[in-house]
């Protein structure tokens, strides 16, 4: 349990902490400094897809919160929106959220299933599997949005708009874990010197390495 003072009701973040998508509220949990329980949940191993765990969530995935009135929220997106209503991390007018709104929508749309669906097949598969087939259309495609990404970058400092936040936290979580998707970031520097603002604002907590097992496969050539 991460304990931190203050009167926000507590919430439980149903998580797998080598998913970036579970990663995403870890770190804006820890950044805005509320108190949060952590359950690990395996959806590599099945364990979303036990009768409890779907009675709660029927799409048996990960990340899920649950409220201490027993609400139930998914998507990891989503709970970013709800986390940082009123705070810095999603600050500006309607204009400006949407656009904040609009990096999130690529982030699940353009980037997830080809960055994350990469580095899953390396290191969650095993070497046999036919997914491994996928890889050169999966990195092509994360690619693809990689250059979107450093286009921007280039102008602007932020996803978020003037300041950090959750639009920036939604697209670091996979990015700077790319690497173990087969992904070498050295042709985009703005994207790298993106990643370590990230790394140096205040409260920053870093994804765990993979498994013993994952990190041995993700170390092998494609």
């Amino acid at each position: 349990m991460v304990r931190k003072q203050g009167a926000t009701p507590v919430i439980t973040v149903y998580g797998y902490s080598n998913s970036g998508n579970c990663h995403k509220l870890r770190l804006l949990l820890t950044q805005l400094g509320r108190e949060f329980n952590w359950v690990e949940v395996d959806s590599t191993g099945g364990q979303t897809r036990t009768a409890e765990y779907l009675a709660k969530n029927p799409n048996g995935k990960v990340p899920m919160i649950e409220a201490d009135d027993g609400r139930i929220m998914t998507e990891s997106n989503a709970i970013l929106c709800w986390l940082a209503e009123g705070t810095a991390f999603w600050a500006g007018d309607a204009w400006q959220r949407a656009q904040v709104l609009s990096w999130m929508f690529f982030e699940q749309y353009s980037h997830e299933p080809f960055v994350a669906v990469a580095r899953f097949i390396r290191g969650w598969t095993p070497l046999g599997s036919p997914r491994r087939a996928d890889l050169p259309k999966l990195q092509e495609r994360g690619h693809q949005a990689l250059a979107v990404m450093e286009q921007h970058l280039k102008q602007h400092p932020w996803f978020s708009g003037e300041a950090y936040g959750i639009a920036d936290i939604a697209l670091f979580a996979y990015t700077d874990v790319a690497d173990e998707g087969g992904f070498d970031l050295a042709p985009y520097p703005a994207i790298r010197d993106w990643l370590q603002r990230v790394h140096k604002t205040p409260g920053f907590v870093a994804m765990p390495p993979p498994p013993v097992e994952a990190a041995s496969r993700i170390a092998l050539p494609d």
